[in-house]
């Protein structure tokens, strides 16, 4: 079933809508929560909450690409679970990392002014990231939004992780410079 359809569904209030999303999208959704949540219990906790509010955003939302909605939702639902602390109980993962690596360019949102400002900040570092080669971005892509650690970004990609290391480095040197002209 295409994601059309899918939001069809859910536009109708049938609860059909949700089973087609998970068949179609629970181990996407997984694996985000997975990566930032480290427990799979937790995980699953997760991506089922995130099929919820799915549920009860759609409608008014009706997203072009459903992946990406429920990509979204989970990441920030499971983002919000470990900053609750639930869980650094169960051992800290790659999101602990990949937010350290980031904290010096970005904030955690805590000290951000305004929802405007925020809204700026993600599109000033979309486009940095649309003047990254593919292979760079994906990269990038895989650290900081997945959580994914070194060595599976390493695997991934076929490189060695100091070459990955390195990429991610000299990476978030360009974006700091490239944010840095723009006032941030």
């Amino acid at each position: 079933m295409d994601d059309s359809e899918i939001v069809k569904l859910f536009s109708e209030r049938s609860e059909a809508a949700i089973a087609a999303a998970m068949e179609k999208y629970n181990s996407y959704c997984m694996k985000i929560a997975v990566n930032i949540l480290v427990s799979r219990e937790e995980a699953e906790e997760c991506v089922n909450d995130a099929f919820l509010k799915a549920w009860d955003m759609i409608p008014p939302h009706m997203p072009q690409m459903l992946s990406t909605f429920l990509g979204k939702i989970t990441r920030n639902l499971a983002i919000n679970r470990y900053r609750q602390g639930l869980a650094v109980k169960r051992g800290s993962g790659e999101c602990a990392l990949a937010f350290e690596e980031m904290s010096e360019l970005v904030s955690d949102g805590s000290s951000v002014e305004s929802e405007a400002e925020r809204r700026e900040l993600v599109r000033e570092i979309n486009a940095f990231l649309k003047l990254l080669p593919e292979r760079k971005r994906s990269i990038f892509v895989c650290r900081y939004w997945y959580c994914d650690s070194v060595s599976k970004i390493a695997r991934d990609f076929s490189l060695s992780e100091s070459n990955v290391s390195v990429i991610l480095n000299r990476t978030r040197q360009k974006l700091r410079e490239y944010l840095r002209k723009r006032g941030y």
